[in-house]
């Protein structure tokens, strides 16, 4: 069981603070769209702009998740998973998918191993036309699970002006006001960073509802799983691009896969907190292998006018009322209108 694990040091309280800084995002639009902070002066609008203002405006970016590079590849189902769910992602033999390996933050110029957070988008598009987009991080779950947690989240981490940075006694001050936040903390606490987006492990966060040809439902988060074995990131990486020379330099020897596996809640077992885990003793299922054959470039290629939004999900798989849920689609839509309308500047680099 994960416990109230509190936080001790200064090192351990900036990488915690780190990890939870390329999460943060995840809100952002919620809060003014409920409409239970600050009425309308607070928007999704303003909120993206206090980021910006912060890393700096970096047109054509993605106002999270700046730096990343598109992907491509496919997806082979096992067939285990398509009694739960009548998505035929679970069924075709091949799905073509898009993708995204990205880091956490704003900015685009940060060196690749200079934040905790590593995400994957994928897009499954299969033969029936329907598509499936999903945003996936490292950790598996939030310091957080309810909108007014998040806002003092916000609050903690506004940095101080005589530094950039948060102040480390304030962000003291809220994980020990947070109790929900102890799942979080014991993994960011215990996390051991690889020295590859390929043997990295990506999480859902959210949970959603596989829904079979009878209307029966079944609640899931789901993970991939690298088949690529652990090798720890080097203590000093002097190359700014680390990760995605890395993976150029992999995939130039042949493909790199991923187990696609869904985790079954049981009754019980939280759905609408992305705080909380569910008992690791769950049962789960090798839907299928995730195959990623190719790298097109550094925001170019496939990938680079999608939106990873969550809820974009084919007939079978439903969302569940969770309000982070919900604040993801929205903030990735406010971000994708503004980058839609800016003309990307391939000359940022760290």
């Amino acid at each position: 069981m994960l416990m109230n694990t509190p936080v001790h040091g200064p090192a351990k309280l900036w990488r915690l603070t780190a990890i939870a800084a390329g999460l943060l995002a995840a809100g952002c639009a919620f809060a003014y769209t409920a409409g239970w902070i600050g009425g309308p002066k607070l928007s999704p609008q303003r909120i993206i702009d206090t980021f910006e203002a912060q890393a700096g405006h970096h047109p054509g970016y993605r106002k999270n998740h700046a730096k990343g590079l598109c992907v491509t590849g496919y997806f082979e189902s096992s067939g285990l998973a398509a009694p739960l769910s009548s998505a035929r992602v679970f069924e075709q033999a091949r799905v073509p998918v898009i993708g995204r390996f990205a880091i956490g933050g704003a900015n685009p110029a940060t060196p690749d191993t200079g934040v905790p957070v590593r995400s994957m988008a994928l897009q499954f598009a299969t033969d029936d036309g329907q598509l499936w987009r999903t945003g996936m991080n490292n950790p598996p779950v939030l310091a957080i699970g309810t909108p007014e947690a998040f806002y003092q989240q916000v609050l903690a981490m506004t940095p101080d002006p005589a530094t950039g940075k948060p102040d480390p006694a304030r962000m003291q001050a809220f994980f020990a006001e947070h109790p929900e936040s102890s799942a979080f903390r014991q993994w960011a606490a215990s996390y051991k960073p690889s020295d590859s987006f390929a043997s990295t492990q990506y999480h859902s966060i959210n949970a959603f509802r596989l829904i079979d040809r009878q209307g029966k439902e079944q609640p899931v988060r789901w993970q991939v799983e690298p088949q690529t074995p652990y090798s720890a990131l080097p203590a000093q990486v002097s190359d700014t691009l680390f990760l995605q020379h890395d993976l150029a330099q992999r995939l130039s020897q042949g493909p790199l896969r991923w187990t696609l596996r869904l985790v079954l809640a049981e009754p019980g077992d939280p759905l609408e907190d992305p705080s909380k885990p569910w008992p690791a003793q769950r049962r789960s299922i090798d839907a299928g292998t995730l195959v990623i054959n190719a790298v097109d470039a550094p925001e170019q290629g496939a990938c680079r006018d999608l939106n990873f939004d969550p809820l974009i999900l084919p007939t079978g798989i439903q969302a569940i009322a969770d309000p982070i849920l919900a604040a993801r689609s929205a903030a990735y839509s406010e971000s994708f209108n503004r980058r839609s309308r800016e003309s990307l500047n391939t000359g940022v680099r760290p």
